[in-house]
């Protein structure tokens, strides 16, 4: 089967459209933007030069994806956005390209209404964004993580994997791994204990981790000493020496 293009659509003959994407109608495709076969490309959504759109996705109705980063540095590099295979973007979503390399949005995904990306963010494998969050500048959100709806989130912070955030909580600084953050102003809440079972996660394992985040966080230990002692209690537990690094190479801090 060949790509469907509504009459109305807009596509730049630039543009590389595979096999079996649907581009609905008063949607625009820009100049050098591919989209790989099987997506599909909602109504009025507008598609910027340079998109790399993978296989499978959805692009809801009145998305933009690709436009110039809103950065008073940008100075007209020609940068793009990427997006991964099988992610869905729902209604009015923006996704911003780059200052400098490109914004990602990893592979099955899911970014609901209203949510923005901005410039040079990466987003992993299987990151769920609630309705209308905010993301700044250079936001990473490792995989698995769950931001729920109205949540701004400030530029260069981290979201660690199977990191969940409550709806609605301003977070200045990084999300460690697994862990369970909301409120006003946002803290921690132990491990996502119910998303790491749904996960797979043995009792073992999130037993692990419990303890690594009460040695962190909850001890009166210092940081680094705390650091030490997780990795001399977990040396072969490839999730607990994760935290350990993610916290130890944050550079906005970790919320407590």
């Amino acid at each position: 089967m060949t790509h469907q293009i509504h009459p109305t659509a807009i596509v730049d003959p630039s543009a590389e459209i595979g096999p079996d994407v649907v581009v609905d109608a008063y949607a625009i495709v820009g100049p050098t933007v591919t989209i790989h076969d099987g997506t599909t490309v909602g109504a009025r959504a507008i598609i910027e030069r340079g998109t790399r759109i993978g296989s499978g996705c959805t692009i809801g109705a009145g998305s933009i994806l690709g436009t110039e980063p809103q950065d008073r540095k940008y100075t007209g590099e020609l940068t793009r956005v990427e997006v991964g295979d099988h992610t869905v973007l729902r209604e009015m979503v923006t996704v911003n390209r780059g200052v400098k390399g490109p914004t990602v949005i990893g592979a099955g995904c899911y970014i609901m209404t209203y949510a923005h990306i901005a410039h040079d963010c990466v987003l992993g494998q299987h990151v769920t964004v609630g309705n209308a969050v905010q993301c700044a500048g250079h936001v990473v959100m490792e995989d698995h993580a769950n931001v729920g709806g109205l949540t701004p989130i400030h530029q260069f912070v981290r979201i660690g994997k199977r990191a969940f955030i409550g709806g609605g909580s301003r977070v200045p600084m990084d999300v460690p791994p697994f862990a369970l953050a909301a409120g006003n102003p946002i803290r921690l809440y132990g491990i996502n204990v119910e998303g790491l079972r749904r996960a797979g996660f043995t009792s073992d394992q999130r037993r692990a981790l419990k303890r690594a985040f009460r040695l962190l966080f909850n001890s009166d230990r210092l940081r680094s000493a705390a650091l030490d002692a997780v990795r001399q209690e977990f040396p072969d537990d490839a999730d607990v020496i994760h935290l350990a690094d993610f916290v130890a190479s944050s550079e906005r801090g970790v919320l407590v």
